[in-house]
């Protein structure tokens, strides 16, 4: 035998350490089975068998089971989408005149009336139209006074009734070809007054050619600046959008389709913490987009504190009116194997717990839905299922 005091001092402290560690490891083990209230699995130990988990009474009191049953639920989809204007509430203003913009009168952001100026433009065709109207009115009450002077000598023979009858069309013909000039004019936003101004026979003065709103909303795009030259009918000038309302287009993905329908109530959230919006699914396209394999769904959401933009992309929830049947179970009785294949623990009739995998479908809210696994009457752990697989696994 070594006598120890021959040992140099770390040699000594190196040897004590290593004697305690094989009683440490014991006290450990034993610290975790007095924890778990078991024994190490044993051949001789009946409590736990090559299948199923068998657990003593006491073990039982911490053990939480759950009833199968079939359920009626509605389902909640949760997307992503995006801002859009509401379409039926925004326009784009195109220029209804050529000629150069002299003046803006209005930036993006500002809130404009319908008939609001927005661009004055020196036009040629805005001065040729109001000589138009100008010259319609004063042929058309000067063939009046003829064909009422005619009428009149029509009665005394001073003229033939052909000749009366030619006057009344061409007073007729001038009468419509001065409201055709008017109706120009109104198209082109000529100031009321000056239109007024013109029907009673005095010149026109030299009227700018103005650019108006067509609806009351706000100037979201300028697409114009000084000096530009504008095409009648083909430049686009502004766009002014009602915001007070707007579209979100929502994306929605293969068999989430059938849980969708025009009517559905949905909730657009803008980020974390930021105020729920309230809306209404009020279309489902019929195209896939080819690029993300989605069906767009049209939530029209109002807006009154303009809180949405376009293109902000927000989180959509849409909680579907169509009932929808399942076997819903809670989340916390979902475990998972060394695969990482969800599977639940079903109580059998000799008080055992034993193994079945699940197939996992919809999530409503702290359940999920299962389409293959315990049948309606099975009784499930949903609390304690982790002791359940730790004893299963020793």
């Amino acid at each position: 035998m070594t006598n120890m005091s021959n040992r140099p001092p770390h040699r000594i402290q190196r040897a004590q350490r290593g004697s305690q560690f094989p009683r440490a490891l014991a006290i450990v083990v034993a610290a975790m089975m007095s924890f778990a209230g078991c024994s190490p699995k044993s051949d001789s130990n009946p409590s736990v068998t090559a299948s199923n988990v068998t657990l003593t009474a006491d073990q039982r009191q911490h053990i939480r089971l759950y009833t199968v049953t079939a359920s009626k639920f509605h389902k909640t989809l949760e997307t992503s989408g995006a801002v859009d204007f509401d379409n039926d509430q925004a326009t784009s203003v195109l220029a209804p005149f050529s000629g150069p913009v002299s003046r803006l009168l209005v930036n993006p952001g500002d809130h404009v009336r319908k008939g609001q100026p927005l661009a004055v433009v020196d036009s040629p065709d805005f001065a040729a139209a109001v000589d138009t109207y100008h010259k319609a009115v004063v042929t058309a009450q000067t063939l009046r006074r003829v064909a009422d002077m005619d009428r009149d000598l029509v009665q005394h023979q001073g003229v033939s009734q052909r000749e009366e009858d030619q006057a009344q069309t061409d007073a007729i013909s001038a009468e419509a070809d001065r409201e055709a000039a008017r109706q120009a004019l109104v198209a082109l936003g000529v100031d009321p007054k000056a239109v007024r101004g013109a029907r009673k026979g005095r010149a026109a003065p030299r009227v700018e050619g103005i650019i108006r709103s067509p609806i009351t909303g706000t100037v979201v795009e300028k697409l114009i600046t000084p000096g530009e030259l504008l095409q009648a009918g083909t430049t686009p000038c502004f766009t002014v959008a009602d915001l007070s309302r707007v579209w979100v287009l929502a994306q929605i993905f293969g068999s989430d389709l059938d849980s969708v329908s025009v009517g559905d109530a949905a909730e657009v959230q803008t980020g974390i913490g930021a105020k729920s919006v309230p809306g209404t699914v009020d279309n489902i396209s019929a195209l896939v987009d080819p690029d993300t394999r989605s069906v767009v769904a049209r939530v029209v959401v109002a807006n009154p504190a303009e809180l949405l933009r376009k293109q902000m992309y927000v989180r959509v929830l849409i909680r579907s009116r169509a009932e929808s049947s399942g076997t819903l179970v809670p989340v916390s009785a979902i475990l998972r194997d060394d695969e990482n294949l969800p599977f639940v623990y079903v109580a059998q009739a000799d008080g055992s717990f034993a193994r079945q995998h699940v197939t996992l479908g919809y999530r409503a809210g702290d359940q999920y839905d299962i389409s293959d696994g315990p049948r309606p009457g099975s009784r499930i752990v949903v609390d304690g299922g982790l002791f359940i697989q730790f004893m299963q696994n020793q």
